[in-house]
């Protein structure tokens, strides 16, 4: 879903386009904004895909607002409306590319025109069938393989080289050394089972990655990798002219937001190109070249622990710049288990899982002693990190391979245990979303008479706007906005009843300033104005 900010000094305005292009089923999340300086805060903390703005505003104006969103959000479509003669001012507007000009005398229907035109222009923007295919070559270069394998080497716990800066000009990676990287993961762990096996889960990974690219490109100093256990990761720098922004806690805010909104375009485009659903996971601050590994893994370790599938969702995690990275055992398909158990890949892991044990019989006691111990070891952790030991059936017996009267039995009881992990992990993940939505409903009606935009409700509950409108309407079945009008209207019809309150008393009391705005909500929700329905109450 695309973010509309609507900007405008003039209240009525405002609130009329507001009303027009909610009526419009245009699918987007709509913003408003009185003042530039309000639009300033708006697109510091979120991603806005198009602004419709007046241009002469008192403070900050639209040409003002213009660089900053040029700056902060490229690909943001803007839409300027004006009543005044400015022809200065519009002669710039019109030569920046993804910007329209109306005058306000043009009326609704041109506004709506031009939103819809916006709208087309993002969608073509998120195709990249095309680079795609342009950029294949490029990714079986011997160059593009050997960074790839390099940084999968620091990754999974080698040792940075002293001279550092000399592997980077040496394998051409667009990062500066001497600063220290944020970190993002990719997981397709929850995609189709189109990209099941390796070949296309790696094909797929390698998409989203070009994906990235095309979009990151130019605002940040980025390189993408698919990990071994096919997922993508990224190493994010800001670009020279954001070289600072990890210096002051403002800056690295902004700079955050700035990268949850593309990566939200990003999943965006993965959906609509190349029918994948990827869930980002995202440092909350940059990590220095010798915690790489240490970061990496932790990320990986509480990566599984998503509110809902998870499968759109990006996700800031906390890191403590401290940690360090668990040892891992040295036996890859121990790994491989446990990345699998961690992603929630449950068909991946019983399919190793029955590799591994296959030929048991053909083995001798001290080997299957130590494949047990492995197994076991992978699910025990898991266990203690998700302090699920109360909950899973046997777990006193889980290190105890001598209870069992041979090792079919042993070997079947850790395969039943595996799988009730994931029916615990899938219930864990629908009880947190419905947690989430409880919060969220019990938020709207303690605050109806305040700002509920969904950028707002989504910063309460720590989910990005995106991924809150979808998980509510899995959930409730209906839009948040729906849910928002219908929890006011009811509340309106209350207290209308009371004849203490004016018919203004109560729009203010569910959120609206003007009188006018009230009556035509009220109105369109139930077809009578405010002071008929207080009429025909009291018969």
């Amino acid at each position: 879903m695309y973010r509309l900010l609507i900007v405008d000094d003039e209240e009525m305005i405002t609130d009329g386009l507001y009303e027009t292009l909610s009526r419009c089923n245009l699918d987007l999340d709509l913003c408003k904004a009185y003042s530039g300086r309000e639009a300033l805060d708006w697109l510091h903390r979120t991603r806005v895909d198009i602004v419709l703005s007046d241009i002469r505003m008192p403070g900050i104006d639209g040409m003002q607002l213009l660089s900053v969103i040029k700056r902060h959000w490229p690909h943001c479509r803007v839409i300027f409306l004006t009543g005044y003669s400015d022809f200065d001012a519009v002669y710039r507007a019109i030569q920046t590319p993804g910007v329209q000009y109306l005058l306000k005398s043009e009326g609704y229907p041109k506004v709506i025109q031009a939103v819809d035109q916006a709208v087309a222009e993002l969608n073509d923007s998120l195709r990249v069938n095309d680079l795609i295919q342009r950029a294949q070559e490029k990714l079986n270069t011997l160059e593009v393989l050997a960074r790839g394998e390099y940084f999968r080497h620091l990754l999974h716990g080698a040792n940075p080289a002293a001279n550092l800066a000399a592997d980077f000009r040496k394998l051409s990676i667009p990062l500066d050394a001497e600063r220290p990287v944020y970190v993002a993961q990719g997981d397709l762990s929850r995609a189709s089972s189109a990209v099941s096996s390796y070949a296309s889960r790696h094909e797929s990974a390698m998409a989203v990655t070009l994906l990235a690219e095309r979009l990151l490109n130019g605002q940040v100093l980025s390189l993408g990798m698919i990990d071994r256990f096919g997922d993508v990761v990224w190493l994010i720098q800001p670009s020279a002219d954001r070289a600072d922004a990890s210096e002051e806690e403002e800056d690295r805010m902004s700079f955050l937001s700035y990268l949850v909104g593309q990566f939200e375009l990003i999943q965006q485009a993965c959906m609509s190109s190349l029918e994948l659903s990827v869930a980002v996971t995202l440092g909350d601050r940059p990590s220095k070249w010798g915690k790489l590994s240490a970061t990496y893994d932790k990320m990986r370790r509480q990566g599984q622990t998503r509110t809902g599938d998870g499968g759109q969702m990006v996700r800031m995690l906390s890191l403590d710049v401290s940690c360090c990275a668990r040892e891992r055992s040295p036996r890859d398909k121990s790994d491989a288990l446990s990345a699998h158990l961690d992603a929630g890949r449950r068909e991946e892991f019983l399919q190793l899982f029955d590799e591994l044990t296959a030929s048991e019989q053909d083995n001798g006691s001290p080997y299957l002693l130590e494949l047990y111990y492995t197994i076991s070891l992978v699910l025990l952790s898991y266990i203690n990190r998700l302090e699920l030991e109360n909950q899973v059936t046997g777990f006193p017996a889980l290190m105890r391979p001598d209870e069992f009267a041979c090792w079919k039995d042993a070997f079947a009881f850790l395969r039943a245990m595996s799988g009730e992990l994931f029916e615990l992990r899938s219930s864990g993940e629908s009880n947190r979303a419905a947690e989430a939505i409880l919060k969220v409903r019990a938020y709207i009606e303690e605050h109806l008479d305040e700002d509920l935009s969904l950028v707002r409700l989504a910063g309460y509950i720590h989910f990005n706007p995106s991924y809150l409108s979808r998980l509510f309407k899995q959930s409730c079945g209906m839009n948040l906005s729906e849910y928002i009008e219908a929890a006011r209207v009811e509340r309106a019809k209350a207290l209308l009843k009371n004849d203490d309150l004016k018919v203004l008393e109560v729009g203010v009391r569910v959120g609206y300033e003007a009188s006018q705005s009230f009556t035509r909500f009220f109105k369109k929700a139930t077809g009578v104005t405010p002071q008929e329905y207080r009429e025909a109450s009291r018969t």
